[in-house]
């Protein structure tokens, strides 16, 4: 046996030990580790500035970077060396010998222990803590820019007559000091409380005095720095109380001083103030009397002051002075309030107009001529006919249109403008014939021309009118680069340029139409770098030795418009509804920006992310607002930008020349901002209010729009926003953009329109409307008919109740709904028209098979309790007014008869109705494909048939005294 020891039979065998190659192969593998973090830390920074330069936002990215570099180094620095040098000091105050005491001999275990490793451990523990607060000090980059660049907003607060810009630029970046201030002091008070106990400064056990000298002096220093810091915490208070949010039970959510605050709070913050001034000058006396005697008692005397002045007092004042005469007392800051939260959010300009909301106009052929120029009433909804363009015009699998279409208004061949529903057929993989990599991020990489249609009109079969369709596209937009690299539905990278040809469409005849990327967009991946970088990037090894990839190949990515907006301006809040525009001969997708703030004295606070919600967020999450700052209690739509679809360049535009937050971050990131002169002509035709701010403005409104603070106190006059009368979510109703003419007004204008309810009631309180045509003067302007409160006026949730109750519109809502249909209602528009309000709705059909898009079917219109239910907006206006016009149906009395199943003729007109429906379903529901034509000759023949069951009825209606209002599906 040989010897294990090493002995002369045998060599000697180290247990536990690793053998050389072992331990070569891991410190090759240790390296490799660490080599391959490198890398992939570097791909991330590498991919980021190879992106910014691509935009030609290259300054952003070097702003912020250095910023954040800047930060990190100097907070991380001062933090370390300031826990660093009181550890150092610590161990240098140390006592030369420890007390002989069960405790000490304990110690001497742990010092004995780290004595080899001191220096070592303390550059570890400043090293850590100068991590964790460089790191911390990084993410403070928008506070320090605000800072260093703030701009004067030149209006004072009512308190103190300090410049608002104080509050929103200076009094953060102050608290973000003081916050590390008081971090640093309690690192540094337990470092170096630590250090004197392990060395024996401090004894917990040991008998004699519990500190020397020397630790005393030294932790009561620390101790005196960190009252000092409170006592500047107890000053910036003070006028932290003019941003302070709470909970006022006469108003909810309350910014600003109150009876309370200006009267108990702000004299208890100063006396507090000079309490801690006190109370720290007696810590640091300790470096003369050693003796924590007087800075204890100080430090309870502030304690006790901080309870009974800062926390019983308020409380009385409040209790027996404030709320026995509570509107008396807080009227004069509500005054304050109101006027500052108005000037906030852009709503002190609000006109406020009496209205009657009942009509008294008894010329019936006025009226009727009135309500076309009312309103372009639109009955093609854009958030419901997306699958019947998809169905009508998506031409190839793999493109696809927004599930919400989008409202613009372009002229038509006579020159006159007209809303028009419109989307971009965008890339749709998920249609690609087979899904593979060359397929997916090669081949398919980009949509193909927009569709559009009239908004206010529909053809016999209830299909959209179009004025831009086919593939390619055409028609009355005229000639524009139609490929869409950039778009809503574009969420993954593609890489284009290269040797791979792309697929534009297929011909009619079955060529496939190919096509090569010219623009300059993206990144090239000629470098080997780029391409490993990338590689390590999206994790897609191939990208790296692919030969799909060669000499002018570039990869395109951040490819949404809402996401390349941000990233170049990662200060904006971007809105939630980006939309397409035709100009200057290319697809512009046009995104509105904000500028906000959370420090604008006296404004109530609203959360972004729940004011902007509403029917259509809740169901489609891209509809949401991309908020840098939920919280808010000033904004402006500072920005408006534009994002090419094909080149992906992106423009931002100064769109308010007086905010001072985009004066600040202009100042901060020069040159990324164009001035407003900048935008073109036919850009400009196509910009329009942002919904995200009139969603947040509307509900301010429901109790800003009171200017008497008494008022506002009582809440009598608090309003609603309605829940969405044809969606279950149980979400406010969304804001529509209509051609209309509010009372004060000579024609009619592109507007965003909303409507108010009393608090807790559903009859009409106001109708909210803002001017969104930017080439006129009342851009921006909001008006507000308010109806009276003797009377009421029905609001959308009674008038979409009353269109359901009807017994003639639910016998055709049934005779529409057969077989496996289904009928959806579409936007709900309210239009003011001679001191009444119009109602109107379109209705949708969708087939029972399995395509199931939207036809219009019918629309629904009420007018002073009149209701019509007819096959075209004109008929059924013509009904309600009693007007004769293309229809023959007499006026409506109000009352109606059933449709009579017992009548033969009916019967046998509904028997016809359903072999039509059946008849059309077959045929799109034929092998090769849908037939249209069939399909047409069956709508005509249902459409046929469902007549003579309507003049049956009516023909039985009049012969009992009666009629019948139900109507033909068109």
């Amino acid at each position: 046996m040989p010897d294990r020891g090493g002995g002369p039979t045998g060599p000697r065998i180290r247990a536990g030990r690793p053998s050389r190659g072992v331990r070569t192969l891991l410190m090759t593998l240790g390296v490799l580790a660490v080599l391959g973090m490198a890398f992939t830390m570097f791909a991330g920074f590498w991919t980021d500035w190879l992106w910014y330069r691509s935009v030609h936002y290259s300054s952003v990215f070097t702003t912020t970077l250095w910023t954040k570099i800047g930060l990190f180094f100097v907070f991380g620095l001062v933090m370390a060396v300031a826990v660093g040098v009181n550890i150092w000091l610590a161990h240098r105050l140390r006592p030369p010998l420890s007390a002989m005491s069960t405790e000490q001999q304990s110690l001497d275990r742990y010092r004995m222990g780290i004595a080899p490793y001191k220096k070592w451990l303390l550059l570890a523990v400043t090293a850590l803590v100068g991590l964790i607060a460089g790191a911390s000090a990084a993410g403070q980059w928008r506070t320090w820019l605000m800072w260093v660049n703030g701009v004067p907003f030149h209006q004072k607060d009512p308190q103190f007559h300090l410049d608002v810009s104080f509050y929103a630029f200076d009094l953060p970046w102050y608290r973000f000091l003081l916050g590390f201030g008081f971090a640093a002091a309690v690192l540094c008070l337990i470092a170096a409380a630590l250090t004197h106990y392990l060395y024996g400064g401090l004894r917990v056990t040991s008998p004699g005095a519990r500190a020397t000298a020397a630790a005393t002096g030294h932790l009561s220093v620390l101790l005196g720095i960190f009252v000092a810091l409170k006592a500047v915490a107890y000053w910036l208070d003070r006028y932290g109380l003019a941003v302070k949010s709470s909970d006022f039970k006469a108003t909810g959510n309350w910014t600003g001083l109150r009876y309370v605050d200006a009267n108990a709070y702000l004299p208890a913050k100063t006396i507090l103030f000079c309490i801690a001034v006190i109370c720290a000058l007696l810590f640091f006396a300790t470096l003369w009397r050693r003796t924590w005697q007087l800075p204890v008692i100080g430090f309870g005397l502030m304690v006790l002051s901080a309870i009974l002045i800062g926390g019983l007092y308020p409380a009385i004042v409040q209790k027996f002075q404030v709320e026995p005469n509570e509107q008396t007392k807080e009227a004069p800051y509500v005054q304050k309030n109101l006027k500052a939260t108005r000037e906030a959010y852009g709503i002190d300009d609000t006109k406020v107009t009496e209205y009657a909301g009942k009509s008294t106009t008894s010329d019936k052929t006025a009226l009727r001529s009135d309500a076309d120029d009312a309103a372009s009433i639109r009955i093609m909804d854009p958030n419901i006919v997306s699958p019947t363009f998809q169905q009508a015009q998506q031409m190839k699998n793999y493109y696809a249109f927004p599930t919400n279409l989008d409202v613009d208004r372009y002229p038509t061949k006579d020159g006159k403008e007209q809303d028009t529903v419109l989307g971009l057929r965008e890339l749709n993989l998920a249609g690609v014939p087979k899904n593979n990599w060359i397929n997916d991020h090669f081949r398919y990489t980009h949509g193909y021309g927009v569709v559009a249609a009239k908004g206010t009109e529909a053809d016999d079969q209830g299909q959209p009118v179009f004025t831009e369709s086919n593939l390619p596209s055409e028609g009355d937009l005229g000639t524009y680069q139609q490929r869409v690299y950039y778009g809503e539905k574009t969420t993954t990278y593609s890489i284009v340029g290269g040797p791979q040809k792309e697929v534009d469409y297929s011909a009619d005849n079955g060529d496939e139409k190919t096509t090569s990327y010219t623009g300059t967009s993206g990144v090239n991946l000629d470098s080997p770098i780029n391409r490993a970088a990338y590689a390590v990037a999206f994790n897609e090894p191939q990208i790296l030795y692919s030969g799909a990839i060669g000499k002018g190949s570039r990869i395109l990515y951040n490819r949404t418009p809402k996401e390349r907006v941000e990233a170049v301006a990662p200060w904006l809040t971007i809105d939630g509804d980006t939309y397409p525009a035709v100009v200057d001969g290319h697809v512009q997708w046009i995104v509105d920006a904000y500028t906000t703030s959370n420090g604008y004295p006296y404004s109530s606070r609203t959360t972004l992310g729940d004011t902007t919600a509403d029917s259509l967020t809740a169901t489609n999450n891209n509809r949401a607002v991309v908020a840098q700052q939920n919280q808010v209690n000033y904004i402006r739509n500072s920005v408006k930008a534009t994002v090419d679809a094909y080149t992906g360049e992106v423009k931002l535009y100064q769109w308010d020349s007086q905010d001072p937050v985009l004066k600040t971050w202009m100042k901060a990131f020069p040159g990324t901002v164009q001035p407003k002169s900048a935008i073109s002509k036919d850009l400009l035709a196509h910009l329009r209010y942002p919904q995200d701010l009139f969603k947040v403005q509307r509900e301010l409104l429901t109790r800003y729009h009171v200017t008497d603070a008494q008022t506002f106190l009582t809440g009598s006059e608090v309003w609603q926003v309605p829940d969405d009368p044809t969606n279950d979510s149980g979400s406010a109703v969304p804001p529509y953009y209509l051609s209309m003419k509010m009372p004060d007004q000579s024609g009619q204008s592109f507007s965003l329109t909303t409507t108010f309810t009393p608090n807790g009631r559903d009859n009409l309180s106001a109708f909210m409307a803002v001017d969104s045509d930017p080439g006129t003067s009342d851009y921006g302007k909001i008006r507000i008919l308010k109806l009276p409160t003797s009377t009421t006026a029905d609001g959308p949730k009674q008038v979409q109740s009353q269109f359901n109750s009807r017994p003639d519109i639910a016998e055709t809502i049934s005779l529409l709904s057969r077989g496996h249909s289904k009928v959806e209602y579409g936007n709900l528009l309210t239009v003011p028209l001679d001191g009444g309000l119009l109602y109107a709705e379109p209705v949708y059909v969708l087939g029972g098979n399995k395509l199931k898009y939207p036809l219009l079917g019918k629309v629904l219109v009420t007018y002073n309790g009149k209701t019509a239910f007819e096959d075209t907006l004109d008929e059924a206006l013509n009904k309600v007014f009693g007007v004769q016009g293309s229809t023959t149906t007499p006026p409506d009395t109000g009352t109606s008869n059933p449709p009579s199943s017992a009548n033969p003729t009916v019967q046998q007109a509904l028997a016809d109705a359903q072999k039509a429906y059946d008849a059309g379903q077959k045929a799109l529901q034929a092998p090769n494909g849908p037939d249209w034509a069939a399909y047409a000759k069956a709508q005509k023949d249902l459409k046929d048939a469902l007549q003579r069951a309507q003049e049956a009825e009516t023909k039985a209606g009049q012969s009992g005294g009666g009629k019948n209002g139900s109507g033909k599906k068109s």
